[in-house]
């Protein structure tokens, strides 16, 4: 009997033991359902109403979806997705990498250095904008100042021109996630192997061989990583748009998140911004599922 009881009392232990993590995390498990994927479908469903400064339960179908492909803010918001997504994804990777390259030649205060160059990341974009907002600014940034060593018809006003603005955005955004970009290509420099390297220096390799036909395609995952979170942050933009140009001139740095917030909370047109949500959603899914599906086959 007493053998019998211990082998009960241990497997309720183990029981209790399997059951407390998930009793831990359930609180979490729930908020995160009701307040991240109940408020999806709760966007995805309003963006079918007739919904304005209240949701509502008119049902519209794909109305809201045809009139906003028919706005002219939405066209020049997607123009200045793919202008400043396809410039940050790509000055951000290859910034990133000779950054990494650099500091992978084990350089004397390698530590220091790389700290400096992921500090950007540690700000908020509010700061990083409202900072490069009077970096740029003709009347006390770089255009005063230079203007103020004698160079009187030095011009750096692209803040204030329609044309230029959106790659004000593309600079700040780059200043502060390049550094960030380079940490994930260091991890994988150093996962490269050395043997692999020092026996191509040995059939003659050149540096420049080296690292366009070993280090370069080992640094696959890292490139696949960086562009993820890069597009994901991309379409994602809103609060450094608004704090670096308000989406001005006009609407010249108009992305779609600012015309999301736009739409929903100040023309009070809530079904239209819904449904610009539902498009901002479809998008990154359609870059992070191919990439999960990718990584998981690979494991498999």
């Amino acid at each position: 009997m007493a053998i019998s009881d211990t082998v009960r009392h241990r497997g309720a232990a183990d029981r209790l033991r399997d059951l407390l993590p998930k009793l831990v995390l359930s609180p979490s498990v729930a908020l995160v359902g009701i307040f991240v994927y109940g408020f999806i479908l709760f966007t995805l469903y309003l963006s079918f109403t007739d919904s304005r400064i209240l949701p509502s339960f008119g049902w519209v179908g794909w109305q809201n979806y045809g009139f906003l492909f028919r706005i002219r803010a939405w066209d020049t918001a997607l123009t200045n997705l793919v202008i400043f997504g396809t410039l940050y994804i790509v000055i951000c990777c290859l910034l990133g990498l000779l950054l990494a390259i650099f500091l992978d030649q084990r350089i004397r205060a390698e530590g220091f250095i790389r700290t400096i160059y992921l500090y950007p990341m540690a700000l908020s974009f509010i700061v990083t904008g409202v900072a490069w907002k009077w970096f740029l600014d003709p009347g006390i940034g770089v255009e005063a100042v230079v203007r103020g060593w004698g160079f009187e018809s030095f011009t750096f006003d692209w803040i204030k021109d329609s044309d230029m603005a959106i790659y004000t955005i593309v600079i700040a955004a780059v200043w502060q996630t390049s550094g960030f970009v380079m940490a994930m290509f260091l991890a994988g420099l150093r996962g490269i192997d050395s043997e692999m390297l020092r026996a191509a220096e040995i059939d003659g390799a050149s540096t420049m061989a080296l690292y366009r036909r070993i280090v370069i395609p080992q640094l696959r995952p890292a490139f696949m990583s960086a562009f993820v979170v890069l597009a994901h942050m991309a379409i994602k933009s809103y609060d450094l748009v608004i704090a670096l140009t308000n989406g001005g001139p006009g609407t010249a740095t108009e992305v779609p998140a600012t015309f999301m917030y736009s739409y929903t909370f100040t023309r009070n047109q809530m079904g239209i911004g819904a449904s610009s949500a539902v498009i901002m959603m479809l998008t990154i899914a359609a870059i992070i599922v191919p990439y999960l599906w990718s990584e998981l086959r690979e494991k498999k």
